[in-house]
């Protein structure tokens, strides 16, 4: 009878120490590598005060394939977040667009150059939907933003072709 208590009591444990060490693709608070499948180093996922796996607002900001900078509007809005968008970054908003794209949902177009600026730079940001829906929690804290962002667009660097060796003229 001991054994079998032993016996539950081990596989309880094993269970519960593999849940631990599962990975989980939460939506932490403040800016930290994204969670997503295949997107690692190469980006950065900032995201509100209060953002739970179920409820979230964030923006990534990422190393496109093309080596361009993106900037995404990810969240659990059952809306979605193709549309355009209001961007404050410490009392100054701007108006964005964002059309459909992965893996985040939506990637601002255009000029949002300010966007990236500010983002490194300021002190909070907010998104809320030009059509007036509901979001959960916007409080993004910019603490943390500029190492993340630049850690994640080192690979955006520019490439620097090796040095060629001049050529010798003939006969030299």
């Amino acid at each position: 009878m001991g054994s079998d208590r032993t016996q539950g009591l081990t596989a309880r444990l094993i269970a519960a120490l593999l849940a631990l060490a599962a990975p989980a693709a939460a939506q932490e608070t403040g800016w930290n590598y994204s969670p997503l499948p295949g997107e690692g180093d190469r980006a950065t996922l900032g995201c509100a005060l209060e953002s739970t796996r179920d409820s979230f607002t964030c923006l990534a900001v990422r190393c496109e394939d093309d080596f361009n900078i993106g900037v995404h509007i990810y969240t659990s809005r059952p809306q979605g977040n193709v549309g355009d968008w209001a961007i404050t970054v410490d009392k100054e908003t701007r108006m964005f667009s964002a059309e459909a794209s992965k893996p985040y949902g939506a990637k601002l177009v255009g000029d949002y150059s300010w966007v990236t600026t500010n983002l490194l730079n300021g002190a909070v940001a907010y998104l809320e939907p030009a059509d007036g829906s509901a979001m959960p929690a916007n409080h993004i804290p910019l603490d943390g933003s500029l190492y993340a962002i630049n850690r994640a667009l080192a690979f955006c660097a520019p490439r620097i072709p090796d040095p060629v060796e001049p050529k010798a003229a003939p006969g030299v």
